[in-house]
């Protein structure tokens, strides 16, 4: 799925990173919990999460994922959007929770990653 569709699906905001949006993800993960999102498999990945700090984003460039959604009208620091340039890391925000996000890109066709065992 494209990032671009993922915007269509969630309604979401681009906060960053405008320019990268046709890139494909394959699987997506949702979590506020770092160390969970950690246990799943590297892939080109979107990260949907209501967490904001800097730690989110040095987890998603760790798992080489290319987009991270905020939840629930969540926005990143300035910092957290200069880490993203940095890494080349698309960010997105929109005002529905985490349940509905994920519920929306599951329904749309975008998988979950398999949790390493």
């Amino acid at each position: 799925m494209k990032i671009s569709h993922i915007i269509e699906h969630l309604d979401a905001k681009v906060v960053w990173g405008e320019e990268h949006i046709g890139r494909h993800v394959y699987s997506a993960c949702g979590s506020d919990m770092m160390s969970d999102v950690l246990a799943y498999v590297k892939d080109q990945s979107v990260l949907i999460t209501g967490l904001v700090n800097p730690q989110v984003i040095r987890t998603a460039e760790m798992m080489d994922m290319v987009c991270i959604v905020f939840v629930r009208s969540k926005m990143p620091t300035n910092e957290m959007i200069e880490l993203a340039k940095e890494s080349g890391i698309v960010l997105l925000a929109t005002d529905k929770r985490m349940y509905e996000a994920c519920g929306k890109l599951y329904a749309a066709g975008l998988i979950g990653n398999a949790v390493r065992k």
